[in-house]
């Protein structure tokens, strides 16, 4: 009982050290060019994802073709609608205190075909203009990843995406572009998200998009992410 009794005045003792230091912190408390951001991903957070000229992403493939993969069959065809309501989340970000934010492009939203030679979307490179725009005359730093896991399907149709690598030229001038379109604002790149969860997991396990078990060039698959965080 007596033991009992020490560990629940310990447990009292630190709930009243945590709340005492989080009632002493506030935004004073961090240097001034501290960040304090949100982050998402275009398939999760984008919607319209079939609209103003967007090409079909592997995961809007897998969804559709796999429902049963996803726990609640949803989808990322609305999502959270950031496409048409941008504005909207840009201004809780600001009320909220934040100074940064991490999205991704859509490959396929701004190269369709994933290709520079099947044309640019101006719907597409339009609407991060815009977004880039707004965070930055609320005073949010954008911080870009160029690819989060939306492989336009056209690429996985033409040479099996990854498994390929071919797709290092296609990623360069995809990379290019968003640089050319968007670098005179965005002064922060990430070039691909959780780069070991994309290699080691989704293309052996085969559990996200796209469905396939390659555990046999997952060497290789890693190997052109090197050289894709080269180009």
């Amino acid at each position: 009982m007596r033991m009992q009794g020490l560990v629940v005045l310990l447990l009292i003792f630190f709930i009243v050290l945590v709340e005492s230091v989080q009632a002493s912190l506030n935004r004073s408390s961090f240097p001034d060019r501290f960040l304090f951001g949100a982050a998402s991903s275009a398939y999760q957070y984008e919607g319209a994802a079939y609209e103003y000229g967007k090409g079909p992403s592997i995961f809007d493939t897998f969804t559709h073709r796999y429902p049963d993969k996803i726990k609640d069959h949803t989808s990322g065809v609305q999502a959270v609608d950031s496409y048409h309501h941008y504005k909207g989340n840009v201004g809780i970000m600001k009320e909220i205190g934040l100074n940064a934010y991490r999205f991704s492009i859509s490959w396929p939203r701004v190269l369709p075909s994933g290709k520079l030679s099947g044309g640019v979307n101006p719907e597409g490179v339009k609407y991060y203009n815009n977004l880039i725009n707004e965070l930055l005359s609320n005073g949010i730093q954008p911080f870009v990843t160029l690819f989060h896991w939306d492989l336009p399907q056209a690429l996985e149709d033409e040479y099996d995406g990854f498994l390929s690598s071919k797709i290092v030229k296609d990623f360069a001038d995809y990379a290019e572009l968003c640089y050319k379109e968007f670098g005179d604002r965005v002064k922060h790149w990430i070039t691909l998200n959780e780069p070991m969860v994309f290699s080691s997991i989704i293309y052996t396990i085969g559990t996200y998009a796209p469905p396939q078990d390659a555990i046999t060039g997952w060497l290789q698959i890693a190997l052109i992410i090197l050289l894709l965080r080269d180009t």
